[in-house]
């Protein structure tokens, strides 16, 4: 959930993208993290940031974001506000002002469409003692799937938000990326339904 992604004046919005769609869950998502911040669990926010020297990016991943060469692509700044694309520390790689992100959330940068591969996101899981992960976010059919998909190779069950993800991806691709979850890699539920979950087991005990 990032400027460049999802906000006005960002990479999509640049190239001519339609970000509206990607903003669409946010009202859902505030009120999902207040409730998971009561009930104790973490928050982490997997964010695009690039090294400067982008050294630790293929050819094949640059190319995705400016594949002919003639465009601004990762780390080149946008030329409407100087932005530097998915660059740590510049706009566009900061998260919606709208989120409300918390002091004691965690954050961890990503370098490809899965935030496992060259991050410390899995030793960080482990150290949480965690072995359930909660998706949400952009793309769904994109960082979300690939992040998800690893997830579950490397042992942790997955339950995908559906409610809080989105995509500005063709309507086949959210259906595929349903179709692929529930068929290989874990559960899909929504948010209210987790909520409502946690209030029932919370009132069985009262």
């Amino acid at each position: 959930m990032q400027n460049d992604f999802c906000s006005q004046g960002g990479w999509l919005d640049y190239i001519g993208a339609d970000y509206t769609p990607l903003r669409e869950p946010v009202e859902r998502q505030n009120i999902f993290l207040a409730r998971m911040r009561r009930e104790g669990v973490p928050i982490i926010w997997l964010n695009w940031g690039n090294r400067p020297d982008r050294l630790n990016l293929s050819p094949s991943v640059l190319h995705v974001y400016n594949g002919t060469g003639d465009g601004i692509g990762i780390g080149e700044p946008l030329p409407v506000n100087g932005s530097k694309v998915l660059e740590k520390g510049s706009w566009g790689s900061e998260i919606l002002e709208e989120l409300e992100v918390w002091p004691g959330d965690i954050r961890v940068d990503k370098y490809r469409m899965s935030g496992f591969w060259d991050t410390p996101l899995d030793s960080i899981l482990r150290n949480l003692r965690t072995d359930t992960i909660l998706f949400a976010g952009v793309n769904l059919d994109q960082c979300v799937m690939a992040t998800l998909q690893d997830a579950v190779n490397s042992g942790y069950d997955a339950l995908l938000l559906k409610d809080l993800c989105a995509t500005n991806s063709p309507a086949y691709c959210i259906e595929a990326t349903y179709y692929n979850i529930k068929q290989c890699y874990g559960f899909l539920t929504d948010s209210e339904a987790v909520m409502r979950a946690l209030d029932t087991s919370i009132s069985s005990l009262i």
